[in-house]
C-alpha cells in the first residue's frame, strides 16, 4: 500500500474529494496501524465466527478457512455488504457459494472494496476434503487493484486451512494466508502480506457457541478476536467479539426464515466510528 500512497501523491491525483478522502484514510492506516487490511471486512470475523463449529457454520465460514468445506450438509450462497466507518467510499462487498461433493466440498468466493477512485477485487476458487477426524481445504485467489490514470495490477497467491475434530463440542484449527509472499507490480514493489491464523471453537450448548483466534500478520503485532454466539429462539440469535489489536467491537442480530438467514451487523473502532452491515444467506437441501 505504501507503493500506491507515493504514486498519488507523487502525481498529484488527490485534487477530487473522493481520491482525498481515501488518501487520508490510507495516511492514517500507515501511522496508526490499526485498521484492517483492505481484503477483510471489520466483520469478517463476524461473518465467519461459525468456522471452528459442528454446528454453526455456513456458506461464508470457507472465506476464513477453507476446510470448513470438507462437511457440508447442503449447498449455501450468501451475500455480505458494509460500509466502513459510514463512507461510501470504503464500501465492501462479498459473495460466497458452497457445494457439498461426494467427497469435500467447493466453494466460490469474490469480493470487492472501494470506489471509482480506487477498488479492489478478489475472485477465489477453494476445495476441502475430510480426512477422519481432519478437514484440510486450499484456496486460489486473482486479486487485481485498480486506479483510474494508472491503471490496474494483478497477482494470485493461495490460502489453506486445516481443521481438527478434537471431539463433538470442540474443533481446532490453523490457517495461512498468501504464505508464498506474492506481490504487485512489474518489480514486485508492493507485497500483498502473509497471515497465519490458529483459532478454536467450542459449542458449550445448544444455545450457546464460543470461539476464539490468534491472528498474525506480517509487521503487525499479533491481534486476538474472541467471540460469542448465542441463541434465544429457533429462529433468532445474536453474535458479539473482539478484535485486540483495534479494540474493535463487532455485534450482530440474525433471523432465519425457511431457508434464508438474515444478519444485521455493526462494528465499531474507537477513531473511525461504525460500520453498519447486512448479511443474506440461502440454504438449499441437505445432500442425501
Amino acid at each position: 500500500m505504501a507503493f500506491i500512497l507515493f504514486q498519488i501523491i507523487s502525481r498529484g491525483k488527490v485534487c477530487c474529494p473522493n481520491s482525498l478522502l481515501f488518501l487520508m484514510w490510507i495516511i492514517f492506516s500507515a501511522i496508526t496501524s490499526q485498521t484492517q487490511s483492505v481484503r477483510y471486512p471489520l466483520a469478517a470475523r463476524y461473518t465467519g465466527l461459525g468456522v471452528y463449529s459442528k454446528n454453526n457454520a455456513d456458506a461464508f465460514s470457507f472465506q476464513l478457512n477453507q476446510a470448513a468445506l470438507a462437511n457440508l450438509k447442503s449447498m449455501g450462497s450468501g451475500v455480505y455488504a458494509e460500509r466502513r466507518f459510514l463512507l461510501e467510499e470504503l464500501n465492501f462487498y462479498s459473495l460466497a457459494v458452497a457445494f457439498p461433493l461426494q467427497f469435500g466440498g467447493i466453494g466460490i468466493s469474490a469480493k470487492y472494496f472501494g470506489f471509482p477512485e480506487y477498488n479492489e477485487t478478489q475472485l477465489g476458487l477453494a476445495y476441502a476434503k475430510p480426512l477422519g477426524k481432519i478437514d484440510v481445504g486450499i484456496q486460489f485467489n486473482y486479486h487485481s487493484i485498480h486506479l483510474p490514470g494508472y491503471g490496474k495490477d494483478a497477482l494470485f497467491y493461495i490460502e489453506a486451512g486445516v481443521i481438527i475434530h478434537i471431539s463433538e463440542e470442540l474443533y481446532a484449527g490453523f490457517h495461512v494466508f498468501n504464505p508464498t509472499g506474492s506481490k504487485f507490480g512489474h518489480n514486485n514493489v508492493e507485497k500483498l502480506a502473509s497471515v497465519y491464523t490458529a483459532g478454536l471453537g467450542y459449542e458449550a450448548s445448544d444455545k450457546v457457541f464460543l470461539s476464539a483466534e490468534i491472528i498474525k500478520e506480517q509487521d503487525k503485532p499479533v491481534n486476538i478476536n474472541a467471540g460469542l454466539q448465542y441463541v434465544f429462539a429457533k429462529k433468532f440469535f445474536a453474535r458479539i467479539g473482539l478484535l485486540t489489536e483495534t479494540s474493535n467491537l463487532y455485534c450482530g442480530v440474525g433471523l432465519k426464515w425457511s431457508r434464508f438467514r438474515i444478519d444485521i451487523t455493526n462494528s465499531y473502532h474507537p477513531q473511525l466510528g461504525f460500520t453498519p452491515g447486512l448479511l443474506i444467506l440461502f440454504e438449499g437441501p441437505a445432500k442425501e
